[in-house]
């Protein structure tokens, strides 16, 4: 049976937590980079990054916030989407209620995978939409809904 000194040198998560990396950027594999991204730039409200604009044909291309505290990089890659997503964006309207959103997406070229609206009873759920390659995500209640619930 292990002594409490055995422990002494691996201190519990909660004392001194230090961060060890960060995420640099979110990377997406698609077919054509330079449209995804321009069509991600229109949800997000993303721009270029400063000198090193996207153009057609370029194999990458990265997008950023206007203050560059985030980026998304597209990565053109020779094999179609396979499968669900493993990791998917939660989006949450920042001007606009969830039900305008979806509506906004779906005019620019979003397709409704699932609608899970009230799923926990009204007020609750979300909608699961696909970008233009197929690449799913959420549309979540925004903040303004949220606290009227």
């Amino acid at each position: 049976m292990p002594s409490k000194n055995d422990f002494a040198a691996h201190p519990p998560l909660t004392d001194h937590v230090r961060m060890t990396s960060r995420i640099s950027h979110t990377s997406m594999d698609c077919a054509n980079a330079y449209e995804l991204s321009e069509w991600w730039k229109q949800v997000l409200g993303y721009i270029d990054v400063p000198g090193d604009p996207n153009e057609p044909g370029h194999d990458e291309c990265m997008i950023q916030t206007s203050d560059g505290s985030d980026y998304r990089l597209f990565i053109e890659v020779p094999e179609p989407k396979q499968a669900k997503n493993r990791i998917h964006f939660d989006l949450r309207p920042t001007d606009r209620t969830q039900a305008e959103e979806v509506e906004r997406l779906l005019s620019i070229g979003a397709t409704q995978v699932a609608d899970h609206r009230g799923i926990y009873g009204p007020g609750s759920g979300w909608v699961t939409l696909a970008d233009p390659e197929g690449n799913e995500f959420c549309i979540l209640k925004s903040d303004a809904e949220r606290q009227q619930s």
